[in-house]
């Protein structure tokens, strides 16, 4: 099974596709020097096969790369951050104590 998170900034977004098929993405709006993630969806066919949290890990690694922040609107976006304290410091300044343990 091959996995992979794409940004398309066309569409304001970073999608997930497994074997050549789109089963998610999530939309994100520029904030400056931050990116507003704003939701995630996933086929519903594919719920609870974990590609959720691959495609926000896709989504988080690929802003880090570009040194930009993320403020997480995206209930799914900001409970993934919670869990995986290694993307607190990709967060806002200004929310960070929010996700802080």
């Amino acid at each position: 099974m091959i996995r992979t998170v794409e940004h398309n900034p066309d569409r304001s977004r970073y999608e997930l596709h497994v074997d050549g098929q789109l089963v998610g993405w999530s939309d994100y709006l520029p904030a400056g020097p931050s990116v507003i993630i704003a939701h995630t969806e996933i086929d519903a066919r594919r719920e609870g096969e974990g590609h959720g949290s691959e495609l926000v890990r896709g989504a988080l690694d690929q802003i880090r790369e570009t040194g930009k922040t993320v403020i997480p609107t995206c209930p799914f976006t900001a409970a993934f951050i919670q869990r995986h304290p290694e993307y607190v410091e990709l967060v806002d300044p200004g929310l960070r104590s929010r996700f802080a343990a």
